[in-house]
Order: C-alpha cells, then sequence, then structure tokens
C-alpha cells in the first residue's frame, strides 16, 4: 500500500524535487546567503513535505477503508459514499457504477432469455418423447422382422439424442436434481445393455459382463446416463459382430472401477487429451456424420458434479477402456457434505 501510494503521488514528488533544485540554484546566486542557511532551508521544506505525505496517506488508507467496509450499502447511498470518497474519486466512481448498472442489467435480462429458452427446450423434449414412445409400440406390429429391427435401431438414434438433450438442458441444475444411494452396479449396467438391445442387433455387437455385484454410493440416473453415453460411444465405433467387456476392479486405495471395452477403432494418441471437450469430435468423428461430440463431454461433466472420475485407455486399432473410479466414503462426504 505504501508503495502505491508514493508511485500515484510521483508527480507532487517530482515536483517538490524540482523546486527544491530551482531555490537551490537561486540561493546560491545570492551571496549573502551562506551554504548553512541553505542547507536548513532544504531539511525545513523536504520533513515538512514528508510530513505531508505521511497525513495524505493515513487520511486516504482511511477514507479507503471505510468505503470499502461497507461499499455494498454505498452502492446505494449517495450520501455514504460521498463522505467516503474524495470529489475526484466520487466522479470516478459514479461512472464506474453507471456502467456496472447498465452491464448488470444486460447480463440479467440474458439470464431470463437463457432460462426462458432452457424452460421452452425442456418442455420441447418432454413433448416429443409422447410421439416417441408411440412409434416403439407401433413398431411391435410390424411383421416383417428385418424391417422393424432396422426401424427400432433408428428409433433408438433417435431417442437417444432427444435423451441426450433433455440431460444437457438438466446439466446447470445437477446440483438441486441428484439423490445420492448405495446401489448395485448390475441395475444400471444391464439396463442400459438392455436399451440398446435394438442397435447392437443390428451390428452384431455382444456385451461379456461379469458378476458387478459391487455397491457404490452414487445417483443412480445421472450414473445410467453416464453409462448409455459411453456404451452409445462404444457401440457406434465398433466393427460389426464384435464384443465390447463390462468389468470391474478395486483400486489400491479401495475405491471401485467399473470398465467398459470395446474392439472399436481407438483413438488416436493425439486426440485423447481433447475427447471430453464440448463438440470435439476427434479425427474418428470427422469420418463418420454420427459424431457430434456432446456425448463424452456430457458424461465427463456430469461425473465430475457427482464424483466419478472417468479415464480412457486407448490406441487405434486396438479398441478404447473407458473406467469409472466412483468416489470413497471420506470423498463422498467432502463432496456432498453429508
Amino acid at each position: 500500500m505504501p508503495l502505491l501510494f508514493i508511485r500515484e503521488r510521483l508527480a507532487w514528488i517530482s515536483y517538490f524535487l524540482f523546486m527544491i533544485g530551482v531555490l537551490n540554484i537561486l540561493f546560491s546566486l545570492d551571496v549573502g546567503l551562506v551554504g548553512v542557511s541553505i542547507w536548513y532551508v532544504n531539511v525545513i521544506l523536504l520533513v515538512s513535505f514528508i510530513i505531508f505525505l505521511f497525513w495524505r496517506y493515513v487520511v486516504e488508507v482511511k477514507q479507503l477503508n471505510d468505503f470499502l467496509g461497507n461499499v455494498d450499502s454505498q452502492l446505494d447511498d449517495a450520501h455514504s459514499r460521498s463522505l467516503a470518497l474524495s470529489p475526484f474519486q466520487a466522479a470516478y466512481f459514479t461512472k464506474i457504477e453507471d456502467v456496472f448498472y447498465d452491464k448488470n442489467t444486460e447480463l440479467n435480462q440474458a439470464k431470463v432469455q437463457l432460462q426462458e429458452y432452457s424452460d421452452e427446450l425442456l418442455a420441447w423434449v418432454h413433448e416429443v418423447k409422447a410421439p416417441l414412445t408411440t412409434i416403439n409400440l407401433m413398431l411391435d406390429h410390424i411383421e416383417d422382422l428385418s424391417l422393424r429391427r432396422k426401424l427400432e435401431a433408428e428409433w433408438l438414434r433417435l431417442h437417444l439424442l432427444v435423451d441426450q438433450q433433455l440431460h444437457q438442458t438438466r446439466l446447470a441444475s445437477i446440483e438441486k436434481d441428484n439423490y445420492m444411494l448405495k446401489m448395485e452396479l448390475r441395475a444400471a449396467v444391464y439396463n442400459e445393455i438392455k436399451a440398446m438391445q435394438p442397435w447392437c442387433i443390428e451390428k452384431g455387437i455382444g456385451f461379456d459382463v461379469e458378476e458387478l455385484t459391487e455397491t457404490v454410493m452414487t445417483d443412480g440416473k445421472w450414473l445410467a446416463f453416464i453409462v448409455r453415453q459411453i456404451l452409445s460411444n462404444a457401440i457406434k465405433y465398433s466393427p460389426t459382430n464384435s464384443e465390447i467387456f463390462i468389468f470391474t476392479e478395486v483400486d489400491p486405495n479401495g475405491a471401485t472401477l467399473l470398465h467398459i471395452k470395446d474392439n472399436g477403432i481407438g483413438i488416436r494418441k493425439e486426440d485423447l487429451p481433447r475427447i471430453f471437450q464440448k463438440s470435439y469430435t476427434g479425427t474418428a468423428g470427422r469420418e463418420s456424420s454420427q459424431s457430434t461430440g456432446m456425448g463424452l463431454y456430457l458424461a465427463h461433466n456430469v461425473a465430475q458434479k457427482i464424483g466419478i472420475r472417468i479415464t480412457v485407455q486407448s490406441s487405434i486399432g486396438e479398441g478404447s477402456i473407458f473406467t469409472l473410479r466412483f468416489p470413497l466414503q471420506n470423498e463422498y462426504v467432502k463432496l456432498t457434505g453429508r
């Protein structure tokens, strides 16, 4: 603080030293003044100037502390502001305040518009889900088995896109829309495998699943969404007539790890650090029009908010292994405060 004060008063100090120099030159031209008298004048002026600077420093620091200590109330109290600030400071503050209120108004308007858009989008998604459910029921009446399976696979892709949009809209309020409890991994994984059945039948993809008897503390709905996105990604990039392996293990710290391994095309090394970025499709995604780059981004964001850590190991031509690490009890308490 003192250095800042001195730096802001450099013009004063420079002018004072300049005038001292001028006076000394004038005194030296006067033969009636001896060196001792000039020295006394210099000391008196210098000491008085230092005392003046110190006094101004104390006064201005007190003004600043008083103002900062009550800045919230003074934003709406012109009288208090005028007492805490000098006229020049008050003029600066008034201008900044006007700009702040203008920007704050624009921000509030943008927030309202964004919330309205989010509500409208959420309502639209719910409206779309109703006819999708009806279409799914109607598919059961198609007698041509080959045609029915193709339509079911296409229906599933459409359903997954709508579901992804629904969860993307809800992501902003996930802190209010989660319920953590103990649950078995088996139920969450098998439900998502069953939902993917039409797509898997179309591509001839099977699953090799372990017992999955582990119990984890998590939110069932959001965990299902994460597994859904990873399974969707695995099926999309796996070759026909291949298998996806799902198994668990416990790491050295005692945390449960859920692995989802595919035999797909794999991910390039340079793409790995960016696969969880929004709209990033990678090399494989640019070669496929089906990729949006949103699934893994959303899964990663959801996982972070409920304490799950997602990692991936992959190389070209050897497939990928996505690993979900579930939080330990102490990590869960730290995350939720419960």
